[in-house]
């Protein structure tokens, strides 16, 4: 089994496990490390490997911004071919599966299977209130350091339990937003642009995705409305919805579930796939814990 860890094509690669390759995609404020329960799960079957997004955990701010999708993909794709990977599984949670998709979309043929975890993909997305507070001009300015103190301290504190594990993944999503500019670099980083812009594509490229793609939502989300987990799965030919009982960091709050139905998922046989138009929404037991974020 291996295990990486370091900077690949500029953006913080961890690797660890043997076999088939799966991408892990985090969202927006946390890391690779969001993954973790879930890759300590499944390292034993496939080689699991999550990237730090540009501007979160160990990777720098992309002058892009967050916002450039075709850019954050070609990067991956240029990953894709250095740690020469034929084809890999792609997992993406919350603003990481509108990377996931394009991903999807533009290189198909490298792509086995898709998972879409809390799919903050419509452009009809509305960010958290917080967010949003730090995305108008001026009031941004003004407002930085008292968000930034309020997310970490309350709202992502809430959601993290009080263990050492919990301590050290807050931490790490922390880390890029400390100092007397962290504030500000959060700040910047969430002016990703408009999603009436950054995700005007996505419905249209959601019927020509043709991978077998599994989609999870938790019943408790705050955030991201059921809606846009139900439309994703009607408009993705071949996939299949499962609602988990929890709120929206669901690898965080249920890493072992959300492994085990991933491992399901990914080990089917072509003939094994769901038939959409009878199946409904699977359930997936899990302890509830309701999160607000964007």
């Amino acid at each position: 089994m291996s295990n990486l860890r370091g900077k690949s094509d500029g953006m913080y690669l961890l690797s660890q496990g043997a076999g088939d390759a799966v991408l892990f995609l985090h969202g927006i404020p946390t890391s690779c490390h969001l993954w973790d329960g879930v890759i300590e799960r499944m390292s034993g079957t496939y080689t699991c490997m999550a990237v730090d997004l540009p501007g979160l955990g160990r990777t720098p701010k992309a002058r892009e911004g967050f916002g450039e999708l075709n850019t954050i993909v070609a990067k991956l794709e240029a990953l894709r071919i250095e740690n020469k990977v034929e084809r890999w599984h792609v997992v993406g949670h919350d603003a990481g599966c509108a990377i996931a998709v394009h991903y999807a979309h533009q290189h198909p043929a490298h792509t086995g299977r898709l998972a879409l975890l809390t799919p903050s993909i419509f452009p009809e997305l509305e960010p958290f209130f917080l967010f949003e507070l730090l995305r108008k001009p001026v009031l941004g300015e003004l407002m930085a350091p008292l968000v930034n103190l309020i997310f970490w301290k309350l709202v992502m504190r809430r959601t993290l339990d009080g263990s050492q594990a919990g301590r050290a993944l807050l931490a790490d999503f922390r880390a890029p937003f400390r100092g007397p500019l962290g504030a500000w670099r959060l700040m910047s980083l969430l002016r990703w642009g408009k999603p009436e812009e950054v995700l005007a594509a996505i419905p249209a490229l959601l019927p020509e995705l043709l991978m077998p793609t599994l989609i999870f939502h938790g019943a408790h989300d705050p955030a991201v409305p059921a809606s846009f987990a139900t439309r994703a799965s009607g408009l993705i030919p071949d996939s299949e919805m499962v609602i988990t009982d929890s709120g929206h960091f669901l690898p965080m709050n249920e890493p072992a579930a959300i492994a085990d139905r991933l491992l399901s998922f990914l080990d089917k046989k072509p003939d094994q796939r769901a038939d959409k138009n009878r199946a409904e929404p699977h359930w997936l037991a899990a302890d509830p814990c309701g999160m607000p974020v964007s």
